[in-house]
C-alpha cells in the first residue's frame, strides 16, 4: 500500500526508453524537459525491450522497476473496440501499464513482467481520432445501462489514468476533448488518488470509477496503491470537481469473514459521501478472475497474496474472448457469491444502482 498519497513517493523516473521519434512530438518533449536527470535510452520499438524482461524475481526489482522506468512511445494503430459493460468503446490507449503492482492485474505483460508506464506521445492523432469516430456515431439511439444521454469512452483499460496524468497532460488533453464532442463522455478506473486532477473542470463529461474492496484485503493485494480510506475520503471532493464519480468493486475475492469485512466497507461509505455524491452513485462489481502464469509470477515475489487468490478446489478454467487460460469461481458458487454482495449492496446502499455484476 501507498500509506504517503504522493507523486513523489509513487514515481522516481531514473531511466527512460524511448523510440527515437518521440523527440519529434511536442508531448514527448514536455516529458523529457521534466526528466532532466534520465538516463535515455532509445529502443526501436516501445513493443520490445528486452532489457525489461525476466524481472519476475524479487519484490524489489518488481517495485523499482515500477517506480523508476517510463518508456516512451507512438501509438501506431489507432482504433476502437466496441464494448458492452463500463463503456460502449475502449479507445485507443494514450499509455499503457502501470506504476502499481496489485497482484491480481492480468494487463498483459508483454514489455517484461514489471511491465512499467508506457506513455504514446501522439496524442493529438489519438484526440483527433476519437472526435472523428465520435462525430459518426450520432446521437445515442436510447438510454441504456452504460448511460442515458452519451456515447461513452473508456480510456483506461491499459493502465491507470490517475497515475499517467502525474507524468504529462495526456489524460487532461482527452478530458478537454470530450468537452468539446457533444454526444460522448470518457471514463476510466482507478486505484490512485491525484488531487492535481480536481482542477481539471471535467463539467460532468468524464466518469472516474474509484476501485474499492475491504481494507484488510487491499493492503495484502492492492501493492503501491493509495489505500481504500483515501479513495473514499476524495470522492465529494471529485464530484465538487464537476466529476460522475462511480465505484468498482473489484476486485471481489472470496475468504473467511468475507460479507464482515464488506459490510465494513459499505458502513464508510455511508458515512463519508454527502448527499450529493449520493444521489449520483453507480456501482459495479467484478469478481476475482486469476491466471496460471500470473500466479506463478506472483509466487516469486508476494506468496502471501496467492494464499487468497489461487483457491484451485473453488475455481475452475475459464477461456477470455481473447483466448487466454483464466480461472473463477466455480459457477454454482460464485453465483451465489454475487447474489450475497448484490442484496449487500441494495440492503447497505440503496441509493447505489448496481451497473452490472458477474
Amino acid at each position: 500500500m501507498l500509506h504517503n498519497k504522493t507523486v513523489e513517493d509513487l514515481l522516481d523516473i531514473k531511466e527512460i526508453y524511448l523510440e527515437p521519434e518521440v523527440r519529434n512530438y511536442k508531448r514527448g518533449e514536455e516529458i523529457l524537459a521534466k526528466y532532466p536527470e534520465a538516463n535515455l535510452i532509445e529502443v526501436p520499438s516501445h513493443w520490445k525491450i528486452p532489457e525489461l524482461h525476466g524481472n519476475q524475481g524479487s519484490i524489489e526489482d518488481w517495485t523499482k522497476i515500477k517506480r523508476n522506468v517510463l518508456v516512451l512511445g507512438i501509438k501506431k494503430s489507432l482504433s476502437c473496440r466496441a464494448n458492452t459493460r463500463s463503456s460502449h468503446w475502449v479507445a485507443p490507449s494514450q499509455s499503457n501499464g502501470c506504476t502499481m503492482s496489485c497482484s491480481y492485474c492480468y494487463v498483459p505483460r508483454r514489455k517484461g513482467f514489471a511491465n512499467p508506464i508506457s506513455v504514446f506521445v501522439n496524442i493529438d492523432q489519438i484526440c483527433n481520432y476519437l472526435r472523428r469516430h465520435a462525430a459518426k456515431q450520432g446521437e445515442l439511439k436510447a438510454p441504456d445501462h452504460i448511460d442515458d444521454q452519451y456515447w461513452v469512452y473508456e480510456i483506461g483499460e491499459n493502465g491507470d489514468c490517475s497515475a499517467d496524468a502525474a507524468i504529462c497532460d495526456n489524460v487532461k488533453d482527452m478530458m478537454n476533448l470530450f468537452k468539446e464532442i457533444p454526444n460522448a463522455k470518457l471514463t476510466f478506473a482507478t486505484k490512485f488518488v491525484n488531487r492535481e486532477m480536481l482542477t481539471y473542470d471535467p463539467q460532468l463529461k468524464t466518469r472516474i470509477r474509484f476501485s474499492l474492496m475491504p481494507h484488510k484485503m487491499s493492503k495484502l493485494v492492492d501493492v503501491r496503491t493509495s489505500p481504500i480510506s483515501h479513495r473514499i475520503d476524495i470522492i465529494n471532493d471529485f464530484v465538487d470537481a464537476g466529476y460522475e464519480v462511480n465505484v468498482n468493486f473489484s476486485p471481489v475475492i472470496f475468504y473467511e469473514g468475507w460479507i464482515d469485512d464488506w459490510q465494513i466497507l459499505f458502513d464508510e461509505i455511508n458515512d463519508k459521501l454527502n448527499e450529493k455524491s449520493k444521489k449520483q452513485l453507480i456501482a459495479e462489481i467484478i469478481f476475482l478472475t486469476h491466471n496460471q502464469q500470473l500466479h506463478e509470477v506472483n509466487m516469486g515475489w508476494h506468496p502471501k497474496a496467492e494464499e487468497v487468490l489461487w483457491r484451485p478446489e473453488l475455481q475452475e478454467v475459464k477461456y477470455s474472448q481473447t483466448g487466454g487460460r483464466n480461472v473463477r469461481y466455480k459457477r454454482g458458487f460464485k453465483g451465489d457469491l454475487v447474489e450475497t454482495l448484490v442484496d449487500m449492496v441494495h440492503e447497505q446502499l440503496p441509493y447505489c444502482p448496481i451497473r452490472y455484476a458477474f
